[in-house]
């Protein structure tokens, strides 16, 4: 169900995207629209792994050098049947996690020196099966395109609100709505905002569920997402934007008050209760 929720919300914001680009410039804004959505993908494709590693100066370890993350990920791999994925170290405090890269052949699991510090094995492998049951259901690659394209909402709306201040071509309007158009810049960068959050939620659902299994200890995980949210407010990030906040295993940048309603994650305790539940039934 989360799955199909999860594709259901990535048509409605790439329908809103080409909406908004038809609004503001008819065939031509379109075509434009398209072309945009087109470039930033390909790059977010291709190149948001390295890109979000760099930024977060994670560096790749050896197994000499995190021999128990690796052996920890080496055994999950092997019981899930995936690649071997790389293997970062975060140079922060505050306990985290994410994954990244666009299929399991490319893809990588990074973790913070205070993860490592604060977690315990069980709970270190119930993180480390979360991160890679995103690997495998390829999250990491819808969670980029929503946010590349809700970004790139963003951005066009933007684009169009300097456009109305300097004014157009009344020659220009080629099925372009100027209402449309002005409802366009102040709605959808909201509404993909909050498209983008549904479908990080939906997939932290389901990574929460799949790396249960995978791990085969559900209360670990359980157990370490009440660890990690506890401390992350603690110890908050330095680094990093709120931009990749979805990638975390629990975000980084929490705030309370209204600003839930945009949150990338469900309740801490929301997935505690699942997790619960699905221990209960074992």
């Amino acid at each position: 169900m989360n799955r199909t929720k999860s594709m259901m919300l990535l048509a409605a914001l790439t329908a809103l995207f080409l909406w908004i680009g038809y609004a503001l410039g008819g065939q031509g804004g379109l075509v434009l629209a398209l072309i945009f959505a087109g470039v930033m993908n390909f790059v977010s494709y291709w190149y948001s792994d390295r890109i979000v590693l760099r930024m977060y100066a994670a560096k790749e370890v050896t197994p000499a050098e995190a021999p128990e993350i690796y052996s920890i990920v080496r055994d999950l791999t092997q019981r899930a049947g995936m690649p071997m994925p790389k293997v970062y170290l975060i140079p922060e405090d505050t306990p985290n996690a994410f994954a990244t890269g666009r299929n399991p052949e490319n893809g990588a699991v990074a973790v913070t020196v205070g993860i490592v510090k604060m977690l315990n094995r069980d709970e270190l492998t119930g993180v480390l099966a979360h991160e890679l049951a995103h690997v495998k259901n390829r999250d990491t690659l819808v969670m980029t395109i929503a946010a590349t394209l809700a970004g790139a909402l963003s951005m066009l709306a933007n684009m169009a609100m300097w456009g109305a201040i300097f004014g157009r071509s009344d020659d220009d309007d080629d099925g372009a709505s100027p209402i449309a158009g002005l409802l366009g810049i102040i709605i959808a960068p909201i509404a993909a905002s909050l498209v983008q959050m549904a479908i990080s939620r939906s997939r932290e659902f389901l990574a929460d569920e799949a790396g249960a299994k995978m791990s085969g200890n559900p209360m670990a995980l359980a157990s370490a997402l009440r660890k990690i949210d506890e401390w992350s407010r603690a110890i908050p990030m330095h680094h990093g934007s709120p931009a990749t906040a979805h990638l975390f295993i629990i975000n980084p940048f929490t705030s309370g008050g209204m600003a839930q309603l945009f949150s990338t994650h469900p309740s801490t305790q929301q997935r505690i209760e699942r997790l619960s539940a699905m221990a209960g039934r074992r």
